[in-house]
């Protein structure tokens, strides 16, 4: 069973998911930097690569986005239909027609946003639209007609089949009793498998409506226009987070349970039974100590419970997590230590990704183990925790030097890349250099000035750890600097300054 909480506040929405107890997802959304996956844009092609087959997309944003090959599927244009060639040789055919004969430079083009920009990196788009309702998800440029994977198998084809005729009857209707030949694709979400003929045949139409608003404005629009915006974290809370297991969703903010309570009843009226208000005097995020949680989950090391610990360092590129027996010893043996280590890091790994919504490749390094069927255990209680997340997960088997490599779906940014910053001291690198390493490339460049300039005399100003060691153990040095030049030098200790920074100044 689950509970969400929501901390609200006009700066910003934070949400917790808590099952049995302890926080397994956090999300957060500032008012000011509001995620972007799901909002659908007039984009304007900037630059077509050939040799990458992707384009960059001008969607109005600070960078401009990256369009893949393999993520046009039908492309619309506004004031126009693909030609015959292009439905002809589509993917759709079998065959991937190569980019730059499917868009060209100052085209405009509709797409949506399918990851947000994380580190360096753009937002990534795709000419496939999808706009999620409360039941359905309606794909306009495709007939295929899908089930929620977490649907019971032996459900799906009876619900395919009602669908397909709720769909071909909301088409007849709005099109004088005719059956138009393409009327979109729909895929049945999770929550709409109980839902009446009524509730889904509503939101159909609304997601019809909604569609057919976004060709309207994609035809008027300047490029680079926003023409549909997913809803917001509070919304997103009762259409993407609620589920059966779900018991309570308490909000401490009395303005936004009724607007969200409104918003419920008409779209989401089961989750809107679940909407409370939280009085209490304690803020509500303290009932689980989330704030702690927080902040251990921005840590690079995770303690187990039995005494061994994580450390996780999280890249650009990849994550990589290592697991380390730490001060467990309770076993019989070194053997079974390291299998009860291993077993408990593997809940805490699947945890852990949840928590902090680490995303791509992820390589975990378990500990050594001698027996095969350790580690089949061990892989196959990884494999089940990751089964709970709602974000899909692939996991390989041990590797011949024992590492697993792993997959998370990566569609916004982790935890660390929207609550932090990379260090101005150490630049994002973790470490700096020793004050006896700057007070020697302190001296390097006054060297190098002093063969340059002529000024009256040189002044350090530098962090108080290399000002003391110019005082102390490098005075000789740099007396005898001084002396070598034939100019005074002067320090100065600046606190404000990391251990790597210093500056010359010539007076």
């Amino acid at each position: 069973m689950q509970d969400i909480l929501i901390n609200w506040s006009p700066q910003e929405t934070r949400v917790a998911l808590v099952e049995h107890g302890a926080v397994q997802e956090l999300h957060v959304e500032r008012t000011l930097e509001r995620g972007l996956v799901g909002n659908i844009y007039l984009g304007k092609v900037s630059r077509v690569l050939p040799g990458m087959q992707s384009a960059f997309i001008d969607i109005g944003l600070d960078r401009t986005a990256f369009l893949h090959v393999a993520d046009i599927v039908a492309p619309f244009t506004p004031g126009s239909r693909p030609s015959a060639v292009a439905e002809r040789d589509g993917r759709n055919a079998g065959a991937v027609v190569p980019i730059e004969k499917q868009v060209f430079e100052g085209q405009s083009l509709l797409v949506q946003v399918i990851k947000d920009p994380i580190g360096t990196k753009g937002a990534r788009l795709s000419t496939q639209i999808s706009i999620a309702g409360r039941l359905l998800v309606f794909l306009p440029q495709d007939n295929h007609i899908g089930v929620s994977q977490k649907i019971p198998s032996d459900l799906r084809d009876a619900l395919r089949a009602r669908m397909q005729a709720l769909i071909e009857a909301a088409a007849a209707a709005g099109n004088g009793g005719a059956v138009p030949e393409a009327t979109g694709g729909f895929i049945l979400r999770t929550n709409g498998e109980d839902s009446s003929d009524a509730e889904l045949a509503e939101d159909i139409a609304y997601l019809r409506k909604a569609w057919s608003r976004i060709r309207e404005l994609s035809t008027r629009m300047a490029p680079l226009s926003l023409l549909h915006q997913d809803l917001s974290l509070l919304q997103r809370v009762l259409r993407d987070l609620t589920t059966e297991d779900t018991q309570t969703i308490r909000i401490d903010s009395r303005e936004q349970f009724d607007a969200l309570l409104k918003f419920g009843l008409e779209f989401m009226p089961k989750a809107a039974g679940k909407l409370q208000l939280y009085k209490g005097e304690r803020p509500i995020f303290d009932l689980y100590s989330i704030d702690e949680e927080i902040a251990k989950a921005l840590g690079r090391r995770v303690d187990l419970k039995s005494g061994g610990y994580l450390v996780v360092d999280q890249t650009e590129a990849l994550t990589t997590i290592d697991v380390n027996t730490g001060g467990y010893v309770g076993a019989r043996n070194f053997d079974d230590t390291i299998f009860k280590t291993n077993l408990e890091a593997a809940q805490a790994i699947a945890r852990q990704l949840r928590l902090r919504n680490l995303g791509g490749i992820i390589i975990v390094d378990f500990i050594d183990m001698v027996r095969d069927d350790h580690r089949e255990q061990v892989l196959a209680e990884f494999r089940k925790q990751l089964a709970r997340d709602r974000v899909k997960t692939t996991a390989g088997g041990f590797s011949q030097l024992g590492l697993v490599e792993m997959t998370r779906k990566r569609t916004r940014e982790s935890l660390a890349h929207m609550l932090c910053e990379p260090c101005l001291a150490c630049s994002g690198q973790g470490i700096v250099k020793t004050a006896r390493s700057v007070a020697y490339d302190v001296l390097r460049e006054i060297l190098r000035e002093a063969r340059q300039f002529t000024p009256r005399e040189f002044r350090i100003v530098s962090s108080p750890q290399v000002i003391e060691l110019f005082l102390d153990e490098e005075s000789q040095h740099l007396a005898g600097l001084s002396d070598f030049i034939g100019k005074p030098i002067s320090l100065q200790a600046e606190p404000a300054m990391g251990q790597g920074q210093y500056d010359i100044v010539l007076l």
